[in-house]
């Protein structure tokens, strides 16, 4: 009988990402992680995305600095445990956990320093157009290494995303911070962030500093309007990041369009010469109660959902090089996650054309 051990994917791809520097988990809400509850899960069950960008506010209000801190320990050590060598993670700044959450992260990544890597973007629960979240996203610029920005908030509430674009952006430029904007999560074709996102881009001058993240909704579209659209990306030099656990459980809807699932349509923008990158995003919270975190899950969920085993890349990463290990080491001198023109976490999309 023949005992050697079978082989598996995991077993044909994790060890060369591990090799090659390790995982590199480029969009987390690590000061939410862990938060769930009773009450937590009803909020889940009964709210919508949108609700609860306000129905969190009692726990962000009550949240010490101590409890922050104590959620970021578990987050990076989860990390840690896994082999990850970089995280990028979102913080609350706001009229709610004002600097608490931040205060607690910037200790949290001093305590791990020798081990992992964490660069910080400011979250926007609230927008920018309201005076009081304008005056905490001022405050949480100066504070982060990363500009993070979510339009929807202001065009739900004022009609003004436009706007909020234009004043993320130009922060971004003053500060010469990297951006990283939430766009496009509703799985409709009616959603245009990351167009509108592009062309402010080049409006500001900011190519190759700005970084969409989720992009759900690009895959709603007609295949001619996404065509346009990875042109539009490409000179603006706007890079994308796929969190696919995090939308997996998108509505069902009777809206009719293209045949699609609810993923970052990665298989589309790899090809069209896109850098795209990987995130687990939120951990056992109340937008996400069943996502633990693990990037292997996440890897693989996006490996199906997108059929990857049909591309290139997947053929790549068997044939990886040291080359591809200096690629992961470029995201952690820069101010963002993704400064190469590949990706730098599972190197599915490792593109030796760009290595210089």
């Amino acid at each position: 009988m023949n005992l050697e051990t079978p082989l598996t994917i995991r077993s044909m791809i994790e060890p060369v990402i591990k090799r090659n520097g390790g995982w590199v988990n480029t969009h987390a809400h690590a000061d939410r992680s862990f938060t769930l509850s009773p009450d937590v899960l009803h909020m889940r069950k009964t709210c919508t995305l949108q609700q609860k960008w306000d129905a969190l506010d009692k726990l962000k209000s009550e949240s010490t600095e101590e409890d922050f801190y104590r959620r970021f320990c578990q987050f990076f050590e989860l990390m840690i445990s896994q082999g990850v060598t970089a995280v990028g993670t979102f913080v609350d700044i706001d009229p709610q956990s004002r600097d608490r959450a931040i205060k607690a992260g910037v200790r949290a990544r001093e305590h791990y320093a020798d081990q992992l890597a964490v660069k910080f973007a400011n979250q926007t629960l609230k927008g920018v157009i309201d005076p009081e979240a304008r005056q905490w996203f001022d405050i949480g610029s100066e504070m982060v290494d990363i500009i993070g920005a979510l339009p929807k908030r202001d065009e739900k509430d004022y009609g003004k995303g436009s706007e909020a674009f234009d004043i993320i952006l130009s922060t971004a430029k003053r500060l010469n911070k990297m951006v990283h904007v939430h766009v496009d999560q509703f799985n409709e074709s009616l959603e245009y962030e990351t167009e509108e996102l592009c062309a402010k881009t080049i409006e500001h001058g900011m190519q190759g500093k700005v970084v969409a993240i989720h992009g759900i909704s690009i895959a709603a579209h007609s295949r001619m309007y996404r065509r346009r659209l990875y042109d539009l990306m490409k000179k603006a030099d706007v890079m994308m990041i796929a969190c696919p656990t995090a939308w997996i459980d998108t509505p069902r809807s009777e809206s009719i369009g293209p045949v699609h699932n609810s993923m970052t349509p990665v298989d589309e923008l790899d090809p069209a010469g896109i850098t795209v990158a990987l995130g687990t995003d939120n951990v056992c919270d109340a937008m996400v109660p069943w996502n633990g975190g693990d990037m292997w899950h996440e890897l693989m969920t996006l490996a199906t959902g997108a059929v990857m085993t049909k591309w290139k890349p997947w053929q790549r990463l068997q044939r990886s090089t040291d080359a591809e290990s200096s690629v992961c080491r470029r995201w952690k001198t820069p101010t963002s996650l993704s400064k190469s023109r590949s990706v730098s976490n599972a190197y599915f999309f490792y593109r030796s054309r760009y290595h210089g």
